[in-house]
This record gives C-alpha cells, structure tokens and sequence, in this order.
C-alpha cells in the first residue's frame, strides 16, 4: 500500500491531462466560418470537425481504457499525446479539406488522457471515497477547459488566423508529453496477459447491474445537459433575449454550476459515499428544473426563469459524475482502464441519442415549456437510475435491470 501511495500521480499533473483531453472539442468551434472560406467548403463539411471528433472520441474512450489495462496507463498517454501532436500539426498545414478533417479525427486520441487519470486514480486509491475526492478535482477541469476553450479560440482566430489553434494545440500536446514522460509514473502493476482477454472484460462490465445502473444514471445526467447546450438559445429568443453576449453569460451559469459541484465531491468525497453525492444530485436537479418549468408555465417570461433553475443541471452533474465513475471502476479493480473508457463512451452515446430524441419534439415555437420539460423527464429518469443504484449497492447486486 505505501509503494502505491508513493507512485499516485500528482493531482496537478491528472487535472492538466483531462483539461488537454477536453480543450479541443470546442476551442477551435469561434473558427469554423473562416475554416470554411479558406477551403471553399460548405459549413455542413466544416462541421465534420465537430460531429465527427465526437464519434472518433466516443472510439478512443472504448479502445484506450482496455489497452491501458493491458500495456499500462503511462504507454498510452504517451502515445495518444504523440498522435495528438501530430495531428495537430498536420491541421494547422493542411491544404484541403479532406486533409484538415483526417488530421482532426486522429485528433481525438487525446480524451485517452481522461480515461487515463481515472484508472490511475482508482489504481493508487485503495479507499474509495478518496477516489471519488480526486475524481472530482480531475473533474472540474471539463467545466472550466470547454469555458474558456472558445474563447482563446476566438483571440488566436482573431489575431493569427485559424490555423494559430492548432498549433498551441500542437504546443499543448508538446508539453503534455513531456509532463507524462517525466511525472506520470505507472500505475498498473496488474496489466492483463492478453489483448484479446482484455476486450472480453466488456462482457464482464455489462453483464453487471451495478456498472448498467450508473452507466444509465450518468447518460441521463449528461444528456439533460445536452437537451440544455442545443436548445437554450431558442428558449432565450423565445423569451426575448437576442443579444449573444447575455446568452453566453446565462450559459456559463451551468458549467460554473457544475464547478461547484465538483469540487464539493473533491473537498468532502472522504466523508459522505457515492449514493448520498449521486442521490443528492439529482434531486437537486430534479427540483430546479420543477421550479424553473413551473415559473414559465405561469406566464413568467424573464430569461432568468428558465437559466436560473437550470444552474441545478451543472450542480447536480458535478455532484453525480466524479461518484459515478468511481463506483463504475470499483466494480472490477483489474478493469479500470477498460470500465473508464466504456463507460464514458457509452454515456456520450446514450446522452446523444437523448439530445437527438429532444429535437423530435422540440421547435422554436415551444421551446420555452418544451425544453424544461424534455430536461425535467431525463432527469428524473436519471433520478430513477440512481434509486436504482442504491437499491442494487445494498443488496449486493440481487436486482433486475431498471
């Protein structure tokens, strides 16, 4: 136990690794336009880069966790930092379209840096509740990175052109691979024998209760934050707010939520378990949401009746996902790695298809009761899931499938 104490990476270097993971969904988003114009492609091309790194993502989220259990955790941070950088690089000089969206797929080996710190965490914390305390500061940093990704994007496009992001990407992903080769230590001292043995730990994860529940409770959770990021600015026009920088402002308020929410897992996770964070999570986005649909039923048009209550959505979230995922790796200790990344992929696909599924039933000209509404089911849903998850933690895994 102290040899693994000792080896723990240090929380400044996880937070770091998951902040590089994130910081490219979005940060180039400002660039699109001019991205654009100088290929003469049309937007719905451009818009690959976004689209398509999602799906790429949702790829390396399944594949890096398994291998990290197999080949250790510093080898595949190493070399999804390399392909990151490479990538990067082949963007910012790419001369057609097609080039600039192959580069930019590759570019999505970097969320294997958060599938990484998780297993790293859960192999040096023998207590869970401290690693439900660490994920939730490695956490913080998918608030803040997709905060201000967009707008360091917004300056480098303004004053250097578009390409200048992908070369501090490149920059970025330089310095990641000097921070993991020099400080990352390996944490996996129980790797698996084969690749084709790892993969079949997949079977062993679903074919669990426990990893089903919170898998389901954590795509609940996120996709009531993307009925939210796809439809707030037709509920803000809908209640007459046009100007952009007020609605930026309004959506901040959720990923500052979501802050909060995160580092009180990380400063009292020691104290409380995973069902009382998870729980209290969604009751308390459950109840936001109520009152925010309630206030715009009676007739109440300010903006703030509807972004105030969905703050609850980023507090709720940061109180749920760092516990989640905890409980997700404990599940089976030798799979971190491989529950880290299935878990996440699973959970950006389910939240997807709940944004997806949103659109059905949600236009312009409902918006304003439509979109609490279709937030309010998912959450409860996901406040469902998580009762689930409690039933099924005191009874050792006797229950059926919510």
């Amino acid at each position: 136990m102290h040899s693994q104490v000792r080896e723990a990476p240090r929380l400044p270097i996880l937070i770091a690794l998951s902040a590089l993971a994130v910081l490219p969904i979005n940060m180039f988003v400002p660039s699109l336009p001019s991205i654009a114009r100088d290929f003469d492609a049309d937007f719905a091309m451009v818009n690959v880069a976004v689209a398509g790194y999602a799906v790429a993502t949702a790829v390396t989220h399944l594949i890096a966790g398994a291998l990290s259990d197999r080949f250790g955790r510093r080898p595949i941070a190493l070399v999804a930092l390399a392909i990151f950088t490479i990538a990067s690089i082949g963007c910012s000089l790419a001369g057609s379209i097609h080039t600039f969206l192959l580069c930019r797929l590759f570019q999505a080996t970097v969320i294997a840096g958060y599938a990484v710190s998780l297993a790293a965490i859960r192999d040096t914390c023998s207590n869970e509740r401290t690693a439900s305390s660490r994920i939730g500061y490695v956490s913080s940093a998918w608030a803040v990175a997709p905060m201000i990704g967009p707008v360091f994007g917004g300056i480098l496009d303004a004053d250097f052109g578009w390409r200048a992001s992908f070369i501090a990407f490149a920059l970025l992903g330089a310095g990641g691979l000097c921070l993991v080769a020099l400080h990352l230590p390996e944490t996996n001292h129980h790797r698996s024998n084969s690749t084709a043995m790892q993969f079949k730990g997949y079977g062993d994860l679903i074919g669990s209760a426990r990893f089903r529940a919170y898998v389901l409770c954590m795509a609940l959770s996120i996709g009531t934050l993307y009925v939210f990021i796809g439809a707030a600015p037709m509920v803000a026009a809908r209640l007459g707010e046009t100007s952009t920088i007020v609605l930026g402002a309004y959506m901040g308020m959720v990923p500052a939520g979501f802050m909060i929410g995160s580092y009180v897992v990380g400063h009292a996770g020691t104290r409380h378990s995973a069902t009382e964070f998870i729980l209290s999570g969604r009751i308390l986005t459950c109840s936001g949401l109520l009152v925010g649909l309630a206030l715009l039923a009676s007739g109440v048009t300010h903006p703030l009746a509807f972004f105030g209550p969905c703050v609850t959505v980023g507090l709720g979230n940061g109180l749920t996902m760092p516990t989640a995922n905890a409980r997700v790796l404990s599940i089976h200790p030798r799979l971190a790695g491989t529950a880290s990344g299935l878990a996440a992929a699973l959970t950006v696909t389910g939240a997807g298809v709940i944004a997806f599924l949103s659109g059905l039933v949600v236009n312009a000209s409902n918006a304003s009761i439509a979109v609490p509404a279709t937030m309010l089911t998912a959450s409860l849903l996901s406040l469902r899931a998580a009762v689930f998850t409690a039933r099924v933690e005191s009874s050792g895994e006797r229950a059926v499938q919510p």
